[in-house]
């Protein structure tokens, strides 16, 4: 277990996404989700992320379900504002936002102090929890000004009347995740996909000033999307189609853990985990076997030789961490 910054919550080194459980890209059966979260923690995974934006909701009502059973200190969760649910009278469905769920409402973007209350009040209500232990400014990439000049004081005053236990924001990027760790107070940032064995943006300002300044950083989108579970045509990259050359790169990592006994799916894991400011890394599963097949290669060693072959062949950069 390790804990979020200065605040004293602790999260289990590798995490739970829940986006699956909101039908990302494709329905999820309500046993199918619960077995998932069951899985998890048969794995000894104590951390859980979700968000409204996760099926409109749906993650949210499902994840707070499952783990109901057990008690409330023996986990943590994390959820997250800025975006706000309303109801909408629209037809049809929400894959256009990547969800296979009926667009039963519409999602508002809101920084502001009061949308972050009400965002965390409505998160609270689908969860069925009095509290989250944590909570992230989403994507905030387009409404900086507010979520800087708004949102974040609204969570830090979240954060001393003790509602919440750690704040912070969650974010595809780098660049502003930096600004967050540098000019505010967070205790953590959610990195997605910016610090992966085929993206490491994060490595050069964003992990060291969290080092620096003591945040802690969880990572994200180990396979970037699925590129790095599975490098196959058509795999997905960032969620669109990889590009070709990725797909090769990736299809040659795959060549080297073959060769040295291992899998490219556990050194993705290892390599989110490898820097000393990675305090969690969050796997998304669809399944309770996904859950396991995840759990098994991040507990799994990765030889010292396959971080070698990488860096020998120009396929990680030499500077990089090894884990």
């Amino acid at each position: 277990m390790s804990t979020l910054g200065r605040s004293g919550v602790e999260v289990s080194a590798l995490g739970f996404g829940a986006a699956a459980l909101g039908n990302l890209y494709a329905p999820v059966g309500e046993e199918q989700a619960r077995a998932a979260v069951a899985a998890a923690w048969q794995q000894g995974i104590r951390y859980f992320d979700t968000a409204p934006h996760y099926g409109l909701g749906l993650s949210e009502r499902r994840l707070g379900a499952a783990l109901r059973e057990h008690p409330r200190s023996a986990y943590a969760v994390s959820t997250k504002v800025g975006r706000l649910l309303e109801p909408s009278d629209g037809d049809g469905d929400d894959l256009a936002h990547g969800f296979a769920v009926p667009a039963t409402h519409r999602r508002v973007w809101d920084f502001s102090a009061d949308g972050v209350r009400r965002g965390l009040e409505a998160s609270l209500e689908r969860l069925g929890l009095d509290r989250v232990d944590v909570v992230y400014l989403h994507d905030p990439d387009d409404h900086a000004e507010q979520a800087f000049r708004e949102g974040y004081p609204a969570l830090e005053e979240l954060r001393s009347q003790g509602v919440v236990g750690a704040i912070g924001a969650g974010m595809n990027q780098a660049e502003m995740l930096t600004r967050f760790v540098r000019d505010t107070d967070v205790d953590v940032v959610l990195c997605a996909g910016r610090y992966t064995l085929l993206d490491q943006r994060a490595r050069t300002e964003l992990l060291p000033a969290a080092a620096e300044r003591g945040v802690s950083v969880v990572v994200g989108g180990a396979f970037n999307s699925g590129l790095l579970a599975d490098p196959r045509p058509g795999a997905t990259y960032d969620y669109t189609r990889a590009p070709a050359g990725l797909l090769h790169r990736a299809r040659r990592m795959k060549a080297v853990a073959d060769r040295h006994g291992t899998t490219l799916r556990g050194a993705a894991l290892r390599f989110c985990a490898g820097h000393p400011a990675v305090a969690a890394v969050l796997v998304g599963a669809r399944s309770a076997d996904e859950v396991r097949d995840c759990a098994e290669r991040f507990a799994a060693p990765v030889p010292a030789a396959f971080w070698r072959e990488l860096r020998e062949t120009g396929l990680l950069p030499a500077a990089g961490e090894r884990p």
